[in-house]
């Protein structure tokens, strides 16, 4: 793996982590834009992570460091403070924001995907950019419910193309799931999990093709079964969210993940999985009705027609001081 020139398409919260964990890691990053998106917004996401990895490295150094250790940012045998905060301020002023495909893509070594979770809209993308690339240019997609089979004929590289998914809080939850098709070359495989490798990421690799992958094969349910429960008017969002934090002890419950995500991104979740046949087990139907995914969709659009898009707007199904 030779990779210099990373380009990231996409500025949303996980495009501009990826982007910025792999400046941190040392590779010179461009980030491609839609000419409506906010330049200033993105901009204020850098420097928002930049005090979010400072506050962490200062953390790390702390005498109860170990406990707010974050993995993607240094192993604990390697540590060292000063390295890592300049580590933070090279990141922060190398990151270049375009809205030209043809100054991003020109010299990439690798493309990470990371727009909207819509089938159409990312073979459109592909399609797009295709004549584009240069030969020796990867392309991934960072999407967690696509096939990467799905979309590889439209960026015209199958063999070059296959799946990176990364969860929230990169520079901590730092997993990278690897997923490739049947026409994905091995070379191209393992030159992704030695990439991922690179930017201090555990490379988990899907030796099948699976929608959900691992992370969201067991995420995903877990939010449907709590919205489900919202649509048929069981409970109330916070009261759910107490039965699984205080009957558990996790730091949180599904409705502040759906915050987190971002609820465009779970109404698109919610729409992939409505189409999935016998989405529940013959012998978990005798115990359970279908999901009540109209329900779902209707609570969604709610709060989405009423700006309510999540933590990244201020506001979803809680409200967030931004």
């Amino acid at each position: 793996m030779n990779y210099k020139k990373i380009v990231i398409i996409g500025g949303g919260i996980l495009g501009s982590q990826i982007a910025f964990q792999t400046a941190y890691s040392g590779f010179d990053v461009t980030v491609l834009i839609h000419e409506n998106d906010d330049r200033n917004a993105i901009k204020k996401s850098f420097n928002k992570l930049a005090n979010t990895y400072v506050e962490t490295i200062n953390a790390m150094a702390s005498k109860d460091g170990i406990d707010n250790w974050a993995r993607g940012i240094a192993e604990v045998d390697s540590f060292d403070k000063k390295a890592c905060l300049d580590q933070v301020d090279r990141a922060l002023a190398s990151i270049e924001i375009t809205t030209s495909q043809e100054e991003a893509l020109a010299n990439a070594d690798l493309v990470i995907e990371s727009i909207t979770e819509n089938i159409d809209v990312k073979k459109a993308l592909y399609e797009e950019i295709a004549p584009k690339l240069e030969e020796k240019t990867v392309i991934v997609t960072n999407s967690s419910t696509l096939l990467p089979s799905k979309l590889a004929p439209s960026t015209k590289r199958p063999e070059k193309f296959l799946a990176l998914h990364f969860a929230n809080h990169i520079w901590k939850n730092n997993i990278a799931e690897v997923m490739g098709h049947d026409n994905t070359e091995q070379k191209y495989f393992d030159e992704i999990v030695a990439f991922a490798k690179s930017i201090h990421m555990v490379p988990l690799a899907a030796l099948e093709e699976k929608s959900g992958y691992l992370l969201n094969s067991m995420l995903v349910p877990f939010l449907l079964s709590a919205m489900d429960l919202l649509a048929n008017g069981v409970s109330d969002a916070e009261t759910i969210d107490k039965a699984w934090t205080l009957g558990t002890g996790a730091p949180n419950g599904p409705f502040e993940i759906l915050d987190v995500v971002g609820l465009i991104t779970a109404r698109n979740i919610v729409l992939a999985y409505q189409k999935v046949p016998n989405i529940f087990d013959p012998l978990l139907k005798k115990m359970m009705l279908p999901y009540n995914f109209d329900g779902m969709l209707k609570i969604l659009d709610e709060y989405i027609d009423a700006g309510k898009l999540g933590k990244a707007s201020g506001e979803g199904f809680y409200k967030y001081d931004r």
